[in-house]
């Protein structure tokens, strides 16, 4: 399938995810210590987990009104708003002394923003899309998220020391250009809506979630991944700290890795091989089943993180990490295709902000495993990361498959009888 026989609206939502993403990979990084310098490091801490909660919520607002109002208002809206707050941004960077509170009102605003259309952005994908061609466009997607994150952290990186004005004005040149894009190119597609059952809108909106919950094989999946993902997350959380403080210097040629590069050392290792290998793993897992590829990669994924959490050793943390990157190239195009399937179409914008969920969990559980790492030694927070995947993958695997086991079985007793 090659990139003119995809949907239009697929290959919308890839090229502007691509430059939404680079644009918030390349600020994002830089907010707590931006906070830091203007206030203190208390406030900056405070102010960004209220930011947090207040995505959180949002996100789940976003995903109701999803699937009540059409996916194109809702997203040609919350992109524009996006765009004024990065030029609300710059602006407030322009006098010689930041004008803080505007700033911070901003970014606020533009976590509003973000959080409220990105169920409608996962949605797209779903709707326009079919089982049989879902998991190479998530591979798709997968691999141009870590690509523009790449980018936009290199962006950052290169522009926000000494040229911030230069950088925000460049982000909201990009961010304009997406609701455009949007207004232009997008076709609405999702004619079935979710229908209004209370006319109080709040409870409306938490009778949609309580539905959502219900459906027990979901959740598992939801609660699971959570469970996954922490141990990936924990690589600059718990590793991260740890590598900085126990790992033994080492130098290859006239290059000198302390802890805080070997962390860096990970993470491009991380990257090279995802932006290279994620199609080539695609095509090879696309000759086995969906069930023995999630376990496999999971397996792979489990061993890698579970390793690289206690290891000291540069080559033990480079192949270990490597062993993690190929279990995630394996089982996240697999995952992310089976779950969609799951979702009712009235219902994908609640569903994939009820996803969301997944990935705010395994953060607060892989910032964490600092402070339980504080009490217990690296071995043991290794068998604590594996326990953790191994819990994510049962929550996982029973969600996604344990029903269609009951159904074959009973099925096999009926035929017996």
């Amino acid at each position: 399938m090659i990139w003119k026989d995809y949907p239009q609206n697929i290959r919308v939502r890839l090229v502007t995810s691509f430059f939404n993403r680079a644009v918030s990979s390349a600020v994002m990084p830089f907010m707590a210590l931006f906070f830091a310098q203007e206030m203190n490091k208390v406030w900056a801490g405070i102010f960004l987990v209220i930011t947090v909660f207040i995505s959180f919520f949002v996100n789940l607002i976003g995903g109701y009104l999803t699937d009540r109002y059409p996916r194109k208002i809702m997203l040609i809206v919350t992109a524009s708003m996006s765009a004024l707050m990065f030029l609300t941004m710059t602006i407030s960077l322009l006098p010689k002394e930041n004008i803080i509170w505007l700033f911070s009102f901003a970014y606020v605003v533009f976590i509003v923003t973000s959080s409220l259309g990105r169920p409608a952005m996962n949605a797209i994908i779903i709707d326009s899309t079919t089982p049989e061609n879902r998991k190479l466009v998530y591979s798709i997607d997968y691999w141009l998220v870590n690509l523009s994150m790449a980018i936009g952290a290199a962006l950052g990186g290169l522009l926000y020391t000494n040229h911030q004005i230069l950088l925000f004005t460049l982000l909201t040149i990009t961010s304009s250009i997406l609701p455009i894009s949007y207004r232009i190119w997008l076709i609405d597609v999702h004619t079935k809506r979710l229908e209004k059952r209370i006319n109080n809108v709040f409870l409306d909106l938490l009778q949609n979630y309580k539905l959502a919950i219900q459906d027990t094989p979901f959740l598992k999946v939801v609660i699971g991944t959570t469970f996954i993902v922490a141990a990936e997350f924990s690589l600059n959380n718990y590793v991260g700290v740890r590598l900085s403080e126990s790992f033994k210097s080492v130098t290859v040629g006239d290059f000198h890795i302390s802890g805080v590069r070997m962390l860096s050392l990970l993470n491009i290792e991380n990257m090279i091989l995802v932006v290279s290998l994620t199609f080539f793993i695609n095509k090879i897992t696309d000759q086995f089943s969906k069930q023995k590829v999630l376990l496999f990669g999971l397996i792979l994924y489990g061993i890698g993180y579970a390793t690289v959490t206690s290891a000291n050793l540069l080559f033990i943390l480079i192949f270990f990490n490597f062993v993690s990157t190929m279990g995630e190239l394996v089982y996240s195009p697999v995952l992310n295709t089976l779950q969609s399937n799951m979702i009712p179409a009235d219902k994908r914008g609640s569903y994939s902000a009820l996803s969301n969920i997944s990935y705010t969990g395994a953060d607060l559980l892989a910032r964490s495993s600092i402070i339980i790492g504080a009490y217990i030694n690296p071995s043991m927070m290794s068998v604590y990361i594996g326990l953790i995947v191994l819990i994510g993958i049962l929550l996982v695997y029973s969600g996604l498959f344990a029903k269609r086991f009951l159904s074959k079985n009973k099925k096999e007793i009926k035929v017996s009888f």
